[in-house]
């Protein structure tokens, strides 16, 4: 009797515990969209400590939730994570940064090439539109922003190209590409050369490969040139001040 009393009770019981691991996933991922973009837009800059605790108080979450997105950001290789010093946003040193473009180097210009091929006017559409935000950015001098734009637009030819694979690694490379040029770059008033995305753009509306796989190259090669790889005084934050307003509401529910 015991057990037939009990039953009516399990489904319940597993549904809720259901309910609260979906709340949880959602709260975690949309801390993770909140960093990332803190991250690539450099309000949050390389070095920069990311203490759960701090993070949890921030967001109105538990450390649990703090540290699944932290660890999933972790595996994207823009954060570290270390015992005894906890998580902090990854610091690349210049032999990375110079592996790092020279594995775009290798990648990106074939995706170039396939966007070109199977670009549609829609898509066309969207990189220009890609281009006018960065430009805006750049003329407001939002400089963080521009960086962000820069990189969804590399992000937008690796989609285009229609090769989900090739753009996991794309994404993650880009990633680490923005965390790279805002500790090294050294031109400040050129984030991403004017007139690269907008010679990419027309190629691959064009639909001429191999000049947008070469477009590509060359892009990259100037990026990598534009870099200064020596050391950088790490600068003191405080994440109550960088991070508030970075999610729209509360998680708190």
């Amino acid at each position: 009797m015991g057990e037939v009393l009990g039953s009516p009770e399990a489904p319940d019981s597993a549904e809720n515990e259901r309910s609260g691991s979906q709340s949880r996933g959602r709260k975690s991922a949309r801390i993770h969209e909140a960093l990332l973009a803190a991250i690539l837009d450099h309000r949050l800059p390389p070095g920069a400590r990311l203490p759960g605790d701090e993070l949890g108080a921030i967001y109105g979450v538990s450390r649990t939730i703090v540290r699944s997105a932290l660890q999933a950001l972790a595996h994207e290789r823009v954060v570290t994570i270390e015992p005894n010093r906890g998580a902090h946003v990854a610091e690349p040193s210049a032999e990375e940064a110079r592996q790092v473009f020279e594995a775009r180097a290798v990648i990106e210009p074939r995706l170039a090439a396939m966007a070109a091929e199977l670009a549609t006017a829609k898509d066309a559409a969207l990189l220009k539109r890609h281009i006018r935000d960065e430009h805006k950015a750049l003329a407001a001098g939002e400089t963080g922003r521009a960086i962000a734009l820069s990189a969804e637009f590399h992000l937008a030819i690796a989609a285009i190209a229609r090769q989900p694979i090739l753009a996991g690694f794309v994404r993650e490379l880009v990633s680490r590409s923005s965390l790279i040029i805002g500790l090294y770059w050294r031109r400040p008033d050129t984030i991403c050369e004017r007139h690269a995305h907008t010679a990419l753009a027309t190629a691959i509306a064009n639909k001429e490969r191999q000049r947008a796989s070469d477009l590509m190259v060359s892009h990259l090669v100037d990026l990598l040139s534009g870099l200064d790889l020596s050391q950088r005084t790490r600068k003191q934050i405080r994440l109550t001040d960088l991070l508030a307003g970075t999610l729209e509401t509360s998680l708190v529910e």
